[in-house]
């Protein structure tokens, strides 16, 4: 009967360690999923390791270089987080995560007030005496290591440390998906930077490639640039240029992702943009116009200031809608994302012909948001490229519903 409740008791206390492990495992599964970045991950890793050996400290070290730094603690007080910060863990006998940095393998320190090896500083501000460490292996290179302790001496049960050399392995696979997730962001991020966000995202999807390929749609397209600006270019110093080109830019810069805008290129005081691609957009032709009022407003305050100084500048805007073939444009090692198509042709000739403060949009714009705006004829228009006449509008401003 002993032997019968004995091995119950094992078969129970196994099936325990399974599921904590599984929870574990889980949790750390779920940081990755959240898309939160490494630390969130980190941490997951460091806690769960903790609870699985029942331990009162917790800590995990990543490798830089030949040393290995503190990216995540639990239940040590803030003090001795700097100490460790400050002080990282070189691969000697010193520390416990030194000796696993020497071995490759796990590594325990029953009693470090007696052991001789063992100096780090930490000790004393925390009170630990048992000392766990595994290695986190990623295809054969140790990238880091989880540390365990406990305030009473003795050695860690061999169950725990099976636990944990497990966990240690999924955990390096989380930690490799968490840093990719992480560089795809960051990628990203800086994508955004040179190119439209929506641009970036879809430069890094799973749809995306099918889309730069090339594809049609139907695109309200949006040109602008300034009156004036040849003239002024022409005997304005370079800072002054260039100063006049930041603000303006600046303001666009700021208006176009609000209003879901997608800017295919900036060449000079001339600027491209177009809506409804690759995200679509509900009403676009209106949200253009939305986008073209507000830069009007904005840019006349810019004028304001740029009258002061002797500069006579103002912002001319053309849109129209209609179908474009939209994709990747250019050669390997330097593409754009552009639209091309009669739409933009008509879009960029509205621009020129529009006067200084004056938003001109085509037919096809003019009919889908008639009943949202107060616009005015200005009759059938020679338009450079275009063998007949075509029908503009100026926009004044929104009608209110």
């Amino acid at each position: 009967m002993d032997e019968v409740r004995d091995a119950a008791q094992e078969l129970a206390r196994a099936y325990g360690n399974l599921r904590e492990q599984q929870r574990a495992i889980s949790d750390v599964l779920r940081a990755v999923a959240r898309s939160e970045g490494l630390q969130p991950v980190l941490d997951e890793i460091m806690e769960a390791a903790r609870r699985l050996c029942h331990g009162e400290h917790g800590q995990l070290y990543m490798a830089e270089d030949d040393l290995f730094r503190i990216v995540s603690f639990g239940g040590d007080t803030y003090e001795a987080y700097e100490y460790s910060r400050r002080h990282p863990h070189a691969r000697d006998r010193t520390t416990v995560v030194g000796r696993v940095a020497l071995s490759g393998a796990v590594e325990q320190i029953p009693d470090v007030l007696s052991d001789e090896d063992y100096a780090y500083g930490a000790q004393e501000m925390v009170g630990y005496r048992a000392l766990l460490g595994v290695p986190i292996v990623l295809e054969g290179e140790l990238i880091g290591v989880i540390s365990v302790g406990r305030d009473t001496p003795g050695l860690f049960a061999d169950d725990e440390v099976d636990l944990v050399k497990t966990f240690a392995d999924q955990a390096a696979i989380a930690i490799a998906n968490a840093r990719l997730i992480e560089a795809v962001e960051r990628q990203r991020t800086e994508l955004s930077r040179f190119l439209s966000p929506q641009v970036a995202e879809l430069i890094s999807s799973p749809a995306g490639e099918e889309l730069l390929a090339g594809h049609r749609a139907y695109i309200t397209c949006l040109f602008c640039d300034l009156r004036g600006f040849t003239a002024f270019a022409e005997t304005a110093a370079p800072e002054e240029l260039f100063e006049v080109l930041r603000a303006y830019h600046q303001t666009l810069g700021e208006l176009i992702p609000a209003y879901g805008g997608t800017l295919e290129h900036f060449a000079g005081d001339g600027v491209m943009l177009f809506f409804n691609d690759p995200v679509e957009i509900t009403d676009h032709g209106l949200q253009a116009i939305r986008l073209a009022l507000a830069a009007q407003e904005r840019v006349a305050e810019l004028t304001q200031t740029w009258r002061r100084g002797g500069i006579q500048l103002g912002l001319g805007i053309g849109i129209e809608a209609g179908y474009a073939t939209l994709g990747r444009i250019g050669f390997e090692g330097r593409y754009d994302y552009g639209a091309l198509g009669p739409v933009t042709n008509l879009a960029s000739r509205l621009s020129s012909h529009a006067e200084a403060g004056q938003t001109l949009i085509g037919q096809r714009v003019f009919g889908a948001v008639e009943q949202a705006i107060d616009a005015a004829p200005v009759g059938e228009l020679e338009l450079k490229g275009f063998g007949r006449p075509v029908s503009a509008y100026e926009v004044r401003a929104l009608r209110r519903s």
